[in-house]
């Protein structure tokens, strides 16, 4: 898969990092930068950082809101598992620009009188099978089924008086 400029700019910075800590020459830190600042693929990125230790995230987070929103979004490290509960307000999660550093992540949804919208990386794939709805519906806009290399969103839980909604980041128009 393809990589944007985002993804080669966290990877220099985790390279610049690892100089900092004293894990890279400054031959080392200047080849490297030079192919993460020219990669073309996900494949070339992750080449530079394999034996370089990893930003732990934390393997499970909870969010939870009696009445107010839950937003995430731009750059924010994304755990292998999620839950959100919110019992009057929405949830609003944008991995779009996250650093997801798992191939598969789990969400898990408990909302009373709220919707959640999730935007996923253009070609992950997510399961809604799983959430339920009372009083509302669960649409997504992104393909269901697992896919090599891609990464896998499983949502499951339940909204009483809202809906699900999965789709990728929409897609700016410019004008002239």
């Amino acid at each position: 898969m393809r990589v944007s400029d985002g993804d080669r700019e966290r990877t220099a910075q985790q390279l610049q990092q690892a100089f900092t800590e004293g894990r890279l020459t400054h031959l080392e830190l200047e080849d490297r930068l030079e192919i993460a600042l020219t990669a073309k693929t996900y494949a070339d990125l992750q080449g530079l950082v394999t034996d370089l230790p990893v930003e732990r995230v934390d393997e499970v987070i909870d969010l939870e809101s009696k009445s107010g929103n839950i937003k995430r979004s731009g750059d924010w490290a994304v755990p292998r598992r999620l839950r959100a509960a919110s019992k009057y307000g929405s949830v609003e999660l944008d991995l779009s620009q996250a650093v997801i550093t798992h191939q598969v992540v789990d969400i898990e949804l408990d909302l009373n009188y709220g919707s959640a919208k999730i935007i996923l990386p253009e070609g992950a794939v997510a399961n809604v099978d799983a959430f339920q709805s009372d009083w509302g519906k669960a649409s997504s806009d992104v393909p269901g089924r697992p896919r090599p290399g891609s990464l896998y969103v499983v949502i499951t839980g339940q909204a009483k008086y809202g809906g699900l909604t999965v789709r990728y980041p929409r897609r700016r128009r410019f004008t002239h």
